[in-house]
């Protein structure tokens, strides 16, 4: 009875939502009361947890803090690395000293504990302030990792801060986009301590209004924001951001369909064959009132065999390279997915990434799969070579796909369906012999996939989930650190991915990609590989 309770009490928050506009801007003139343009309304189905940027470990948190915080620098659509609160920087020779010049027009959004400005400017000795803090163990931030390689940072004075890292980092700067790294006021913090989930104070676009925990929450628009667009107009050009948190992602995409939300992202199950065709194309009854924009999610999805198995299928390089040319990734993509995803042909890293190859990995090639599966026949005397995926329930139809395509190729196939929990701890102990796995990148850098075959990160210790190891690979895992040609570093990139699937310690699926659907009306929402929401670019006609 209280889950009904809480579903319809969620329910009811939608019609505040859809009202939003006429409680914001009422007025005595009807013709001004609708003003539901400069609202952008949207779902978030997983709740959100802090609005705290040193707590922003998942989408649905960070999502919220990227309308109301800001960092030194900031991630473009293409995933350079743009000024935000910091100007320009200068990084020394030797790559280890990073100098960041500051913007003197940034405030704080207003608040009576900054006196009677009720406002103030961004220093440097926030940055230092924010940083300490993040590490700070009594805080238990799940970013702390984010600064691990740092030694030391300061405050020049109040417009320049300076980063000293242990050692030279390429992909440093990707780390500080994170939100995690968000510059916030010691003085609200320290007066609302742990409450600052609930009681945030950026620089962002956007400023804190109100929060009913899981059923609304709204951002006003910032007025003193310091980003303009390129024609130097004021950003954002939203009034309002309302969120709301129904749990059930098919009532959600319910709400978009019928227009009282402006955004649904991915595509789940409850709803692909609805909107989409076989192709991956809106359907005819949605195409005239949704958008549809996708593109490269830096998420790779694959199969991963255990390295240190002591069965000989698994130990065998010819027959994990016979799994990898034994099954038709593009058609699984059609058949499972609606065409939403990148069949990998390439390597670990996914499209979208500097270092991205597609001819370095695995096509649909049956009769070779055959043959090296023959070939294992032969060399073992093993005529029944059998092998066993575990995966969880949401990926079951890829393995039963799999399954299916590779028993065609001579090769017995067990499939094997655990919880998701179960899956992770037993894949980090090395107690799975061909498992189920997916990489969100933590920062968009190259290294970090590739992070996930250095010897030295052998699970549970660090991400080598397969133990993989090569002597070549860690030398140049080892050089890549200290190169600071982009070019050079990319091609370095390129050629340890190579060399890892010449070895086939992995069966990538696919490359994901970033689904979002919006009304007809939303225009400037944009696409990034990192799927980021950022609104201060958004227009609702």
């Amino acid at each position: 009875m209280n889950t009904v309770k809480t579903y319809y009490k969620k329910l009811t928050a939608y019609l505040f939502i859809s009202s939003i506009a006429i409680v914001f801007f009422s007025c005595n003139n009807s013709s001004k009361s609708n003003k539901d343009h400069l609202v952008f309304r949207y779902n978030e189905h997983k709740n959100i947890g802090s609005l705290d940027p040193a707590f922003a470990k998942d989408n649905a948190d960070i999502w919220a803090t990227n309308q109301l915080f800001n960092g030194l620098v900031q991630m473009d659509k293409n995933l350079n690395v743009k000024p935000c609160i910091a100007k320009n920087w200068t990084v020394s020779n030797d790559a280890l000293t990073y100098s960041f010049s500051l913007r003197d027009d940034v405030y704080f959004h207003k608040h009576e504990l900054f006196g009677k400005d009720s406002t103030r400017t961004v220093k440097a000795s926030d940055f230092v302030y924010s940083f300490n803090r993040l590490i700070d163990k009594k805080v238990a931030s799940p970013g702390s990792w984010v600064l691990k390689k740092v030694d030391h940072f300061k405050a020049i004075n109040d417009t320049l801060f300076q980063i000293q890292l242990k050692q030279a980092f390429p992909a440093f700067l990707g780390l500080l986009t994170m939100k995690y790294c968000s510059v916030v006021p010691k003085e609200i913090v320290s007066y609302y301590k742990s409450d600052f989930r609930a009681h945030p104070i950026g620089t962002g676009p956007f400023k804190f209004k109100r929060w009913e925990e899981n059923i609304k929450l709204v951002f006003r628009k910032n007025t003193a924001y310091f980003e303009k667009d390129t024609n130097g107009n004021s950003l954002p050009y939203l009034e309002a951001i309302a969120i709301t948190f129904l749990p059930d992602k098919q009532s959600e995409f319910l709400q978009f369909a019928q227009g009282n939300i402006d955004f649904v992202s991915g595509l789940d199950a409850s709803y692909k064959d609805e909107i989409l065709t076989a192709n991956g194309n809106l359907k005819p009854k949605y195409a005239e009132s949704k958008n549809m924009i996708r593109g490269p999610y830096l998420n790779t999805e694959y199969l991963a065999f255990y390295m240190d198995s002591d069965i000989p299928e698994i130990q065998s390089e010819l027959l994990r390279k016979a799994v990898n040319y034994g099954f038709d990734r593009k058609k699984m993509m059609i058949y499972l997915r609606n065409g939403i995803g990148i069949p990998a042909h390439g390597g670990f890293i996914p499209k979208g990434l500097p270092g991205y190859s597609a001819s370095i990995g695995y096509n649909y090639q049956p009769e070779k799969a055959k043959q090296l599966v023959e070939q294992f026949k032969d060399k073992t005397g093993n005529k029944t070579p059998e092998i066993t995926i575990t995966t969880i329930s949401n990926y079951l139809s890829f393995c039963e796909y799999i399954q299916r395509e590779l028993q065609k190729t001579g090769l017995i196939v067990n499939v094997d369906v655990i919880p998701a929990a179960t899956l992770k701890d037993a894949k980090a102990n090395g107690q799975l012999d061909l498992f189920r796995a997916s990489w969100v990148a933590d920062y968009p850098d190259a290294e970090n996939y590739l992070s996930l075959y250095y010897s030295k990160n052998f699970a549970p210790n660090g991400p080598n989930y397969t133990h993989f190891k090569s002597d070549l690979f860690d030398l140049w895992y080892q050089q890549a650190f200290t190169e600071t040609s982009t070019k050079r570093r990319e091609l370095l990139y390129t050629k340890m991915d190579s060399l890892v699937m010449s070895k086939a310690p992995i069966i990538p699926l696919f490359y994901d990609e970033v689904v979002r659907f919006t009304g007809e009306n939303v225009k400037g929402l944009g696409i990034n590989p990192t799927n980021l929401l950022d609104l201060k670019r958004v227009k609702k006609n």
